[in-house]
C-alpha cells in the first residue's frame, strides 16, 4: 500500500461522501498514530493468541502465563477508552487496520472500482484440520464489503445479508489474496461481490452482500 492510498484510506467521510451529514452516519474516525510500540503490541498480541490454541504446557507454565496476562491487563484497564478514541480499528499501515479482532489483512489496492487485500490465517483461525474455521471467512468478507463502499464513495452504509460460498479449503499460513467489487447499485443499495484466492489463484471461497445506506438518524 503506497503512502497516498494510506492517507486515502483514512479520509475524513465526508471528502468521499458529500451526504454523511444527511443520513445515520458514523462518528468520524480520524487516523492514529500510537507510535511504534502499538504495532510491536499487535504482533506479540497476534502471536500470543496463536500460542494460546496450539501450546500444551505443564500446570505451572500455565499459572504463570495466567499470572502474566493478569499483570497486563492491570497495565492497560485504566486506559479504557470508547469507540474512535483507542487506536485499535485506526492505523491503516498495520495489519488488519490495528485490530486484532480482523484477520491480518494488508491493503494492496483500493479504487472506485474495487479493493484488494492480501491475508494470511494463522493457527488461531484453525477451525479444524489445520483448516481456517469458517466461521472467520464472513468477518473477513463483510470487512471487504464495508472497504468497496467506502472506496466507491457511496454513503455509509450497513450489511444486510451477505452470502458465503465455500470453494476449498482455505489453508493456514499461506499468503492469500482477497478481492472486493460493487456488482450493481440501486438507490441506497449496493450489491457487493468478493473471492479468496489461494497464490496458485485458485478460488477458495466467494460471497455476495448487501450493502445499504443508512437513513437519516438509523445506528
Amino acid at each position: 500500500m503506497t503512502e497516498r492510498e494510506v492517507s486515502d484510506y483514512g479520509l475524513d467521510p465526508r471528502r468521499v461522501d458529500p451526504n454523511y451529514d444527511r443520513h445515520g452516519g458514523f462518528p468520524v474516525f480520524e487516523p492514529a498514530d500510537p507510535g511504534p510500540g502499538f504495532g510491536r503490541f499487535l504482533a506479540a498480541m497476534r502471536r500470543a493468541q496463536d500460542l494460546a490454541v496450539s501450546v500444551n504446557p505443564d500446570r505451572d507454565t500455565w499459572s504463570e502465563a495466567a499470572d502474566r496476562v493478569e499483570g497486563l491487563v492491570e497495565l492497560l484497564d485504566p486506559f479504557v477508552a470508547g469507540e474512535g478514541v483507542g487506536p485499535a480499528s485506526r492505523v491503516p499501515s498495520l495489519p488488519g487496520a490495528g485490530s486484532l479482532l480482523m484477520p491480518p489483512w494488508t491493503v494492496s489496492s483500493f479504487e472506485p472500482d474495487g479493493v484488494e487485500l492480501q491475508v494470511e490465517f494463522s493457527r488461531f483461525h484453525v477451525g479444524g484440520n489445520y483448516a481456517v474455521h469458517g466461521g472467520v471467512l464472513p468477518l473477513l468478507f463483510d470487512s471487504v464489503f464495508g472497504m468497496v463502499i467506502r472506496a466507491a464513495g457511496r454513503p455509509i452504509s450497513r450489511t444486510a445479508f451477505l452470502h458465503v460460498e465455500y470453494r476449498k479449503v482455505t489453508p493456514i499460513d499461506t499468503k492469500l489474496s482477497a478481492r472486493g467489487w460493487i456488482r450493481e447499485a440501486d438507490g441506497r443499495k449496493a450489491f457487493v461481490n468478493a473471492e479468496l484466492r489461494d497464490p496458485e489463484g485458485s478460488l477458495l471461497a466467494d460471497a455476495n452482500g448487501l450493502m445499504i445506506r443508512l437513513l437519516p438518524g438509523q445506528p
